[in-house]
């Protein structure tokens, strides 16, 4: 691995071996998501305790500092969108490599649909955006998308899709946790693995558990969004899973870190 790759690598992944990234990308296929309606408003009071964010270059450019802004991990898959489901699994590159390097991006990410009817298309894209993002020196995320076939996100399948991904030569796969056998999808695959948040749940507890649970099981970290940006209490959240994170917290006292700040959020109103 040349200076450069391990240098980016370096600027997402901690020197504890741990990752916390924060996810603003949804738009590019759902529109202006709730609560991610303004981006740069969203992200603001979040980048202190993200170590990247991941999000597509037109929401870079217009809605993020350039003076404040935390590691970028360019979102360059897409052309489908929420209103045609059934064809979500038809993404294609939509950034270049060289607006990656010009975005002074640390990383590119694009979704892989394993199993999906396009899965060869999307392959193929992420094997030539690996090709060419060697050459540059710069880490390729993929992300182990299922579309909306959430039945997908078993053990099986996930361990499939992750192996792929690095097999083809992704430097850090992200994908969903599973609660049974995510052990064996951590130890199928040679690269770093981040988990998804999926769609946002009803208990901070929850959330908390199943970091927790991942991060022990092998995971490096979170590539987490709408259970934290659209939680009523968005900082509290990112404060407590970063303690899980990076000071191995374990559940019960990430939630007593999200109350704690909650209440100080009280306090000011």
């Amino acid at each position: 691995m040349d200076w450069g790759m391990k240098n980016r690598l370096s600027q997402l992944i901690q020197p504890d071996g741990r990752a916390m990234f924060l996810p603003i990308d949804h738009g590019y296929f759902q529109g202006p998501t709730y609560r991610l309606e303004e981006p740069g408003k969203t992200i603001e009071p979040l980048l202190p305790y993200a170590d990247a964010i991941m999000l597509t270059r037109g929401i870079l450019r217009s809605c993020i500092d350039p003076a404040k802004s935390k590691p970028i991990i360019l979102r360059v898959s897409g052309g489908t969108s929420m209103a045609r489901k059934d064809e979500l699994d038809q993404e294609g590159i939509t950034t270049s490599v060289k607006e990656a390097i010009r975005l002074n991006a640390s990383a590119v990410s694009m979704s892989i649909f394993v199993g999906a009817p396009n899965e060869h298309q999307t392959l193929l894209n992420l094997s030539n955006l690996v090709n060419e993002c060697e050459e540059y020196g710069i880490p390729v995320m993929a992300v182990t998308a299922v579309g909306t076939e959430l039945e997908k996100r078993e053990a099986r399948y996930l361990a499939l899709a992750c192996r792929i991904a690095a097999e083809l030569g992704a430097r850090v796969v992200k994908t969903y946790y599973c609660r049974e056998g995510f052990e064996k999808v951590v130890r199928g695959c040679p690269v770093p693995i981040v988990m998804a948040g999926g769609p946002k749940v009803e208990s901070e507890l929850e959330v908390f558990e199943f970091v927790h649970d991942g991060i022990q099981k092998g995971a490096i970290g979170v590539n987490l969004g709408r259970n934290i940006w659209q939680h009523d209490h968005p900082v509290a959240m990112a404060k407590a899973i970063r303690a899980i994170i990076h000071e191995d917290a374990t559940p019960k006292e990430a939630m007593s870190i999200f109350e704690e700040e909650r209440s100080k959020e009280k306090d000011e109103e």
